[in-house]
């Protein structure tokens, strides 16, 4: 039979590691998975309990303590409601052309399409952020300024760093997503490049720090590791930086217990349309993120000049 060669956990292996070896915003660096568990349906949500703070009060030698106090237990709800699929089919005739390329490649291609919605939709998250966690507005975006002795873009990234310091965000673990034109703007910082240690003179050479992962079949740029580090913060690049016709930026900084991700791929499935001579594939995924500490989120709202 046609289909004989369809493995649907295979597909779905495959298609599954595409995507995490793609991810910028779901990278597991910059947000946690941590309630992913198991996810059987969308629509499912995963329950997460919050504990308020304890009081720390002055002991008196021979004087009672307080009665035990009862904590404030708040409960937040990651809902899993996004659903997104694909269909596709490969002709016989290209199939035979091709074999086996094609359906590879469409496989790859639908994984990548799926990395740049889920990435699209975690970043969307950032109208959660406190407004005490801003720099500049869509109304008042930094701009104009950012080439004066090359230094504003790391001045910004401090500047972010110092609003998480001010709401208690652990300081390791700390990523920043930039976009493209503000890393070159980083580039040209040698606070940024000039240490002469091993991990800048990569960046110097080579525009990022290590070894990067391309997108799969893209030939982009790296993928999900950091292109370098600054101000305390790991910098990850992306496309996907949210934007409004390519102004007023949003440059998201932060630690990975301020949000979480969980998606699941829920059902792949190989078939042959009936009026075709072809192979077809189909795929459901369903996901969904959650602020959950939104002191542990800073954004700056930039434009590129």
């Amino acid at each position: 039979m046609a289909t004989e060669n369809f493995i649907p956990t295979v597909w779905a292996a495959k298609l599954l590691q595409a995507l995490d070896t793609a991810l910028v915003y779901a990278n597991p660096g910059v947000i946690n998975r941590d309630y992913e568990g198991d996810i059987s349906a969308a629509g499912d949500t995963v329950r997460i309990n919050m504990l308020g703070d304890v009081t720390i009060s002055t002991y008196t030698k021979n004087v009672d303590i307080n009665s035990p106090e009862a904590l404030d237990d708040a409960q937040l709800v990651l809902k899993v409601d996004q659903q997104k699929y694909f269909n596709f089919q490969v002709d016989d005739i290209d199939k035979a052309q091709q074999k086996p390329k094609t359906m590879t490649e469409a496989t790859r291609r639908a994984a990548y399409g799926l990395r740049k919605v889920i990435d699209g939709y975690i970043a969307s998250l950032y109208t959660d952020i406190s407004a005490t966690n801003t720099i500049g507005s869509d109304a008042s975006p930094i701009t104009g300024t950012w080439l004066t002795a090359g230094t504003l873009a790391y001045d910004r990234l401090v500047d972010l760093g110092v609003l998480l310091d001010n709401a208690d965000c652990p300081d390791d673990g700390r990523w920043v997503v930039v976009p493209p034109w503000f890393e070159a703007y980083l580039l040209k910082d040698q606070r940024f490049v000039g240490y002469g240690t091993p991990a800048q003179m990569a960046l110097l050479m080579n525009g990022f720090q290590g070894e990067a992962i391309t997108q799969p079949n893209d030939g982009g740029p790296p993928g999900n590791l950091p292109i370098g580090r600054a101000a305390g913060f790991d910098i990850y690049k992306s496309n996907q930086v949210p934007n409004t016709a390519s102004i007023k930026y949003k440059v998201i900084a932060g630690h990975p217990t301020a949000w979480s991700f969980a998606q699941q791929m829920l059902d792949l499935q190989a078939y042959r349309p009936e009026k075709r001579f072809a192979d077809a594939l189909k795929g459901l995924a369903v996901y969904g993120a959650k602020v959950t500490r939104p002191n542990c989120l800073a954004v700056l709202t930039g434009n590129p000049t």
